[in-house]
């Protein structure tokens, strides 16, 4: 493969996939992904890049032997299941979600992507007569129909109004807005968050808000929903990010991490109260691929591979080390640099504008480490990095990462 392949498939993109995300390509020249291992992707010319980046999705790294294995062993037997019969493997997924779950959330939905999940969740509160959702601005949910209502930002919604009534956005780790909200639609809401908001910029809520959220909920009879798709199953550091303050929700929503980052997949876990509308009639929400065997056994070996691999352990301390390392970055008061914030394996860079965290992106891609940007913040770059990093890995994420912010406050003095 070289650059005429390459020019081929940027012509394949702009005739028949985007045209406008083609064009973006060509501008800053983004190469072509051919195959991906480990911590690393490889492009056409054989240039390997350190992949920091993927949304969330590579805690595992890419590729992981033993959920690879795992699949192909399953291939061979069976790739999709018939509705009809009992497919044994989503039986044994199910339980091992539920072990590592918060008690109380017995049962498992399963799904194909995050917004699916999310999509689900709000449809089983309605089962509830829960039709009021309560969201936060700058939080991200997904961008289908239901999702989007509740994702807090104007720009991605404002093109696909109107969208699902009775929607309510309030400032994420404001208490006191919560309250107000739901104390006007009592017994009729209810309310989605996101342990930290990921897409929003990496934005850390207080300490005790989300004991607060709990008791609001009871308080006025609110279902709670935390979505976990992107910082759960060891992206901070724990399991969960709310085991950091031990609440139990009455629906977890988890996905990204949850097959390896191998194959799609997504579920709802909810209590049993909650769920029981669907225990009664379990064709009220049904998906023609969820629950397939592949995705299945992804998700068996995945739980297991982060147990036995102390995966959790691993970003803590790495988590650990970064918090460190960049906070003293930050108290070197870099030009355009305005904050540091993360936790575990999800940090976010936020610049004084988006050209400077644009150039951010540009000059670690220059240094072959994939970030990603911030769908609700525009001025935010994230770094979320696989578990599996060696100590020489980790000491060039932080050189370089201190090299390009250097770099762009030389540039940003000059201007």
């Amino acid at each position: 493969m070289g650059k005429i392949e390459r020019k081929a498939v940027v012509n394949m993109y702009r005739d028949h996939v985007n045209s406008g995300f083609a064009k973006l390509t060509e501008l800053m020249q983004v190469p072509l992904q051919v195959t991906s291992n480990g911590c690393y992707v490889y492009d056409e010319a054989g240039e390997k890049y350190l992949d920091c980046g993927g949304y969330g999705v590579f805690l595992l790294g890419h590729s992981h032997p033993r959920i690879i294995d795992r699949i192909k062993q399953q291939l061979d037997k069976a790739a999709l299941s018939n509705k009809l019969l009992i497919n044994p493997e989503m039986g044994k997924a199910a339980k091992s979600l539920v072990e590592i779950t918060p008690e109380g959330l017995d049962y498992v939905l399963f799904l194909n992507s995050g917004t699916e999940a999310v999509e689900a969740g709000l449809k089983i509160a309605r089962l509830n007569n829960r039709s009021t959702i309560i969201s936060t601005k700058q939080g991200f949910h997904g961008k289908t129909l239901g999702a989007l209502s509740a994702t807090g930002r104007r720009e991605f919604q404002e093109p696909f109004k109107p969208l699902l009534p009775d929607v309510y956005h309030v400032s994420y780790g404001s208490l006191i807005e919560l309250e107000k909200t739901l104390r006007n639609h009592q017994a009729n809401a209810v309310v989605i968050l996101e342990p930290i908001q990921g897409e929003g910029g990496v934005n850390i809520p207080p300490q005790g808000y989300f004991h607060g959220v709990r008791e609001l909920c009871d308080k006025y009879e609110a279902l709670l929903i935390i979505d976990e798709i992107q910082t759960g199953l060891g992206r901070l550091g724990d399991w969960w990010g709310i085991n950091q303050e031990g609440i139990v929700p009455d629906m977890l929503l988890t996905g990204k991490i949850l097959s390896g980052g191998v194959i799609p997949v997504s579920a709802v876990l909810a209590n049993e109260r909650v769920f029981e509308p669907l225990n009664k009639n379990p064709l009220l929400h049904t998906s023609t691929y969820s629950g397939n065997p592949l995705a299945m056994v992804a998700v068996q070996e995945t739980i297991r591979v982060i147990q036995e691999e102390e995966l959790i352990l691993k970003a803590k301390k790495i988590g650990e080390r970064f918090q460190k390392f960049f906070g003293e970055i930050l108290k070197e008061k870099k030009v355009g640099l305005a904050d540091i914030r993360g936790r575990g394996l999800l940090w976010g860079f936020e610049f004084e504008n988006s050209g400077l965290s644009g150039r951010f992106m540009m000059g670690l891609l220059k240094k072959k480490i994939i970030v990603s940007t911030s769908l609700n913040s525009n001025k935010v770059v994230r770094i979320t990095p696989p578990a599996i990093l060696e100590d020489q890995q980790i000491e060039y994420i932080e050189n370089s990462v201190k090299v390009v912010i250097n770099q762009i406050a030389n540039i940003s003095v000059k201007i």
